[in-house]
């Protein structure tokens, strides 16, 4: 049997409280029960993302693999319809599926990411590439990013009422713009729904594989506003941070093929979002403490940043 790693086991009780624990005690026979259906054996270290692990197999061909399993959760349920959608194209290829127990089989891909690659430029360009190759046709059956518009434009106006917080009003008034025009009105487009260059491995059948995809059907220009959030640390090193913003909007624009300006508005978006949350429930990076007011403090910056266009 596996040996659940203990950092994801105690990130996962520490989320998801008993029905956490419960779940990890199932998980060792879980994954057993998964390797004699799917006909694999155990082939290297058991390793893990926020709400699931991957285990490494390979097959009784000889072909290597990994099996994915997710904790229960209704975030996790359409990544394998996104896999089957993509077939290969762009992401990591689905072998096999067993929903009732939000397992995969899935193609193995190498551990690096492109966020160890150094060059910016480079990463946000791979990332608008993928990003234009995930965009087909939405299949029937997948969440709808409009449907969410109205709950994100209640959250926008009800956190500006209740926290305390520095936001000027036209940048909040921006973003519930953004949720009340661009949310409502999203075309029948599959997007990743949470790009950022640690969601894109290095493959062999391909250079770069997107993995972990929400499974969303919505605006591409969405995930130019993830990416852009998880840039943002990176361009701290800038000598004109606006610019630096700017310049990672143009170049995924070009690549994933998608309108500047609502890549914009996206992020601007998104960092409004974040700056709430991270004043109600902290940052990843930091939960409490002067770390904290420190991120809380740049991301309202970013969004004041990404409110106004790029200056010509």
């Amino acid at each position: 049997m596996i040996e659940v790693p203990e950092a994801f086991a105690r990130t996962t009780v520490e989320r998801e409280g008993e029905p956490g624990a419960a779940w990890l005690a199932e998980l060792p026979e879980i994954v057993d029960e998964l390797l004699r259906r799917w006909g694999c054996g155990l082939d290297g270290e058991v390793m893990h993302g926020g709400v699931g692990i991957i285990v490494p197999v390979r097959r009784e061909d000889g072909a290597t693999a990994v099996v994915k399993v997710s904790f229960p959760h209704p975030g996790n349920v359409h990544e394998p319809d996104a896999f089957v959608a993509w077939g290969g194209r762009g992401a990591v290829q689905l072998h096999e599926r067993y929903d009732e127990r939000l397992a995969m089989l899935l193609e193995r891909v190498h551990t690096s990411t492109l966020a160890e690659v150094d060059d910016n430029d480079e990463v946000v360009t791979v990332a608008g590439r993928i990003s234009r190759r995930l965009a087909v046709p939405a299949p029937p059956g997948l969440p709808r990013l409009r449907e969410q518009a109205d709950a994100w434009e209640e959250q926008l106006r009800k956190d500006a009422a209740e926290l305390d917080h520095d936001v000027p009003r036209h940048v909040v008034d921006a973003a519930v713009e953004t949720a009340r025009d661009l949310g409502r009105a999203q075309p029948e487009v599959l997007i990743h729904g949470d790009l950022h260059a640690r969601n894109i491995l290095r493959g062999d059948r391909e250079p770069w594989l997107a993995v972990d995809p929400k499974g969303y059907a919505g605006d591409p220009a969405y995930d130019g506003g993830t990416l852009l959030k998880s840039r943002a640390l990176a361009l701290l090193q800038a000598g004109d941070l606006r610019q630096a913003v700017h310049r990672v909007l143009d170049i995924f624009a070009e690549a994933a093929e998608v309108d500047h300006t609502r890549v914009r508005r996206w992020a601007q978006f998104h960092a409004v979002q974040a700056a709430f949350w991270g004043r109600r429930h902290g940052f990843r990076m930091a939960r409490s403490g002067p770390r904290r007011d420190w991120l809380t403090e740049f991301v309202d910056h970013l969004a004041e940043l990404l409110t106004e266009p790029a200056q010509l």
